[in-house]
């Protein structure tokens, strides 16, 4: 760990080096796939185009630390972009192209982007923002760019071999925005040194190698898209695939199968709706399969093995950190998958659990804050909101000794952690605290459904009740007996007293853009039934 902390955080350390400039030019970095057409992008070729997009651009007058956006599609020109902006020594700011106006307009507000490179099919949604809050914004396009600024012609104004910016390890590199679950988006700047621990997740979590056909199936506009879509595997220096069509089951498996891919890893969502369309028994054969973003239920390997040929291994990580707990890959790591476990500590972190109110470290099997020993966490970095500064103590406690992620988790004697909720979704009944997710994982199972969430509702004696809110696979319907089952199921399996008092159907449940269920919603929407009813 100390040669690869070293690499990232001396004076000298740079980021288009780090990513591109240290591979082989002929090795391929990327495989884009459109419209089920490959083609491949080389570092060779990231490099010479980047190097003149950052050329044009400083012509322009942006340089270190302008903050320079994205709202663009994957592809190659998004890329190029990319590497552009961290070769010019600027601050990346994803945007998600599923954002509504007011959602990018609070982001580039925020972090006072100067320039923002989308897609035609995304330029109204930048319409006068320049004029009303944000004086100075500038626009560029690749393709007809109208009245924009023209990369096309930034970049071939660019001269060939334009120098990297070197910013140490402490320099500022992105600029993102937690996604929001629970309340306002928050600004988090990430430093170069924070890389060295999405490189070691890479290798450990993920378990790169050189020989490798990577994808990672999350969208770079969100942090485990951007952190380890792109920047873990463009430091490992694999070749992964980027696909840039919408994400279908067909259009997934096709991928997977014509591509050869050997390292995938998704969201939950992504392989519950493989599973619920229907997969050809060993038609998919991979290495390595993970997942992150939610927690995996068991149903998923229940499934995954005879499908996929490897059981999916579930990771843990944040915005904040980058991934902190995960069922590694790599042979030295890894260990047999236990059901409803995320894992272990990635190597550069040391994690524990915490009382949630005297901060004290607790031991096996009790239930606390997951939290990282800052004094011997060398991949560490987060050191505070850009934007909301009162929001810190959130994160970091005033002792100086812990991050906390602020979920509910706790470990076993083998120091395998296992979680329970978000702080926020935990559920008080009759003074016990239940974590919905043991709840959701005995549900998952049931054949009927396809996912489920599981909330607290208000209830006069017992402070809160849990509710259960699912969708069902498809061609079925719900019934009374069928919430019988679902309540019996909780009952035999995980505790009499923690079943759900009510099953509630829908045909979908909310989740963020990211593909994290927006437990918040569900709860809002029960309470104002209940109001109604009242």
């Amino acid at each position: 760990m100390a040669d690869l902390t070293a690499m990232y955080t001396e004076p000298d350390a740079c980021a288009a080096y780090l990513l591109c400039d240290r591979h082989p030019a002929d090795r391929v970095a990327y495989r884009i796939i459109s419209e089920g057409t490959p083609v491949d992008l080389t570092f060779g070729a990231l490099k010479a185009r980047s190097e003149r997009l950052a050329n044009g651009l400083s012509k322009l007058g942006y340089g270190p630390g302008d903050r320079i956006a994205t709202l663009m599609s994957k592809g190659e020109d998004y890329l190029v972009t990319l590497l552009a902006v961290w070769r010019l020594g600027a601050v990346y700011v994803p945007l998600f192209t599923a954002f509504a106006r007011g959602a990018i307009e609070m982001r580039l507000e925020a972090s006072e982007t100067r320039l923002v490179v989308c897609d035609a099919a995304q330029r109204s949604k930048l319409d006068g923002l320049a004029d009303a809050t944000l004086p100075g914004l500038k626009v560029g396009q690749f393709g007809d760019a109208g009245s924009d600024l023209s990369m096309q012609d930034i970049e071939a104004s660019g001269d060939d071999g334009f120098p990297a910016y070197i910013g140490g390890g402490d320099g500022a590199v992105i600029e993102v925005y937690t996604s929001g679950t629970t309340g306002k988006p928050k600004g988090v700047v990430v430093p170069l040194r924070a890389w060295a621990g999405f490189q070691a997740y890479g290798e450990f979590g993920l378990g790169l190698t050189q020989e490798d056909m990577f994808w990672n199936a999350a969208d770079p506009g969100w942090a485990y898209g951007l952190y380890f879509g792109v920047i873990a595997s463009l430091t490992n220096g694999v070749t992964a695939i980027m696909h840039t069509e919408k994400f279908t089951p067909d259009g997934t498996l096709a991928v997977l199968r014509d591509q050869g891919v050997t390292n995938f890893t998704a969201a939950p969502t992504v392989y519950r709706s493989l599973k619920a369309h229907g997969v050809e028994l060993g038609s998919i054969r991979l290495k390595n399969a993970s997942s992150a973003g939610e927690p995996l239920t068991p149903d998923v390997n229940e499934w995954a093995p005879d499908t996929l040929g490897v059981e999916v291994h579930d990771h843990f990580g944040q915005t904040e950190a980058g991934m902190l707990v995960n069922n590694h890959h790599h042979p030295d790591l890894k260990r047999p998958i236990k059901p409803g476990s995320m894992g272990q500590s990635l190597p550069g972190w040391d994690m524990t659990v915490v009382d949630a109110e005297t901060y004290e470290e607790l031991g096996p099997d009790q239930p606390g804050l997951l939290a990282a020993r800052l004094s011997e966490s060398p991949f560490a970095w987060f050191s505070g909101y850009r934007s909301a500064p009162e929001k810190n103590v959130e994160r970091l406690t005033p002792c100086g000794r812990w991050y906390l992620t602020g979920d509910l988790a706790q470990y076993d004697a083998e120091g395998s952690f296992r979680f329970s909720s978000r702080d926020d979704d935990v559920i008080i009944m009759a003074g016990y605290r239940i974590g919905p997710f043991d709840i959701e994982s005995v549900i998952s199972t049931h054949p009927a459904v396809r996912e489920v969430a599981v909330v607290a509702a208000p209830d006069e004696i017992r402070g809160e009740v849990l509710e259960a809110v699912v969708v069902l696979n498809a061609g079925l319907t719900a019934s009374d007996e069928l919430s019988d089952e679902i309540k019996q199921k909780v009952r035999t399996e995980y505790a009499t007293y923690a079943y759900p008092r009510q099953v509630h159907y829908r045909s979908e449940l909310p989740k963020t853009p990211s593909g994290k269920i927006q437990r918040f919603l569900i709860r809002e929407e029960l309470r104002k039934a209940l109001e109604v009813q009242e």
